[in-house]
């Protein structure tokens, strides 16, 4: 017997950003408002992390809500409709059902099924990722056109008096849908993974205990100096490899756009990796905090919409987070 010659698919050669959608938590938390449970001030978190307000949603609100909301007008400032959405990539640590995916709730909320529909756990890094795998997906022609949502809402796990990150924390989500270009508007992914510091960005115990051992809802912690050591000297060197991997250098970099984790992390690698004072920063966290999933597209929306960066820029972005995992690319702005 003759056995057949597979057919695989093919896709284009290059793919983009083709439009973007963000949405913020609708309530403005001041530094005064969180200060006293954790006996600080103003002063002192704006000192440690750069934080004047964070962005946290209504109790009515939750996480799937405001991915959808994103995703909507992603998939408008696209010039697309819902119809024209192959894949639907969720990266969320807030979303409360093991399963069904988010994903497909919102692929059926927004009118985009039967698209393929799938969540992510990358936590700060999982937008970097999705984008990644968007990416690849077109490129192989799996699909024409992938949604990718970065959607937090991190209020729903916080400890008011907790002092390590509750603190920082804010709520949003960011998407884009990435499709066929004809050059190249993604550059190579550079990602990874260290689970030897997984307690570093950490539950406070797991769902067995709440269920088991009777300790309540469980809220995130994290090792301060650690994560701060690691992301300033071990995630400069990633994004120099993204760097390089697209073929291009600092000088030629128009806008840097990190995850929003602290201000004083993102000062300190710009630093490292030597970049131009012509180099735009994404700097949401001081209004938005830290919204994990979220927070590079909802930094990169801030810049377009403030006018700070324009359409077809060159921006290096870089999302690194509990695992410990991180990832990287060089993107062209839609």
């Amino acid at each position: 017997m003759t056995r057949p010659t597979l057919t695989q698919a093919t896709g284009p050669a290059h793919t983009r950003i083709l439009g973007l959608g963000a949405v913020r938590g609708e309530n403005v938390v001041t530094n005064d408002d969180i200060a006293g449970p954790i006996d600080s001030s103003d002063e002192w978190i704006q000192q440690r992390t750069g934080i004047v307000t964070r962005r946290r949603a209504s109790e009515g609100t939750d996480v799937i809500d405001l991915a959808e909301e994103a995703a909507n007008l992603a998939i408008k400032d696209a010039g697309l409709t819902a119809a024209d959405i192959d894949v639907v990539i969720l990266s969320t640590v807030t979303y409360f059902h093991q399963t069904p995916a988010g994903a497909a709730i919102i692929a059926d909320r927004i009118g985009a099924s039967p698209a393929a529909a799938f969540d992510i756990s990358a936590a700060c890094a999982g937008y970097c990722y999705g984008i990644g795998q968007a990416d690849a997906l077109v490129r192989a022609g799996t699909a024409r056109n992938v949604l990718v949502i970065g959607a937090e809402k991190m209020s729903d796990f916080i400890d008011p008096t907790d002092r390590s990150i509750s603190f920082l924390l804010g709520d949003g989500a960011g998407a884009v849908v990435i499709g066929a270009s004809d050059t190249p508007g993604i550059g190579p992914t550079i990602w990874g993974s260290d689970g030897s510091q997984a307690q570093a960005i950490r539950q406070t115990h797991s769902w067995l205990a709440t269920r088991d051992e009777g300790l309540g809802w469980p809220t995130l912690r994290q090792e301060g100096q650690s994560v701060f050591k690691w992301a300033v000297w071990q995630m400069a060197p990633v994004a120099q490899k993204a760097m390089d991997a697209a073929g291009v250098t600092a000088d030629q970099i128009e806008a840097f756009i990190p995850h929003q984790a602290n201000m004083r992390i993102i000062d300190q690698m710009i630093k490292t990796l030597k970049l131009p004072e012509s180099v735009v920063v994404g700097r949401d966290i001081a209004d938005t905090g830290n919204t994990s999933a979220a927070s590079i597209p909802l930094a990169t929306e801030r810049l377009l919409r403030e006018g700070q960066v324009s359409s077809g820029a060159l921006a290096l972005q870089i999302g690194f987070g509990a695992g410990l995992v991180y990832a990287a690319q060089v993107v062209v702005l839609p």
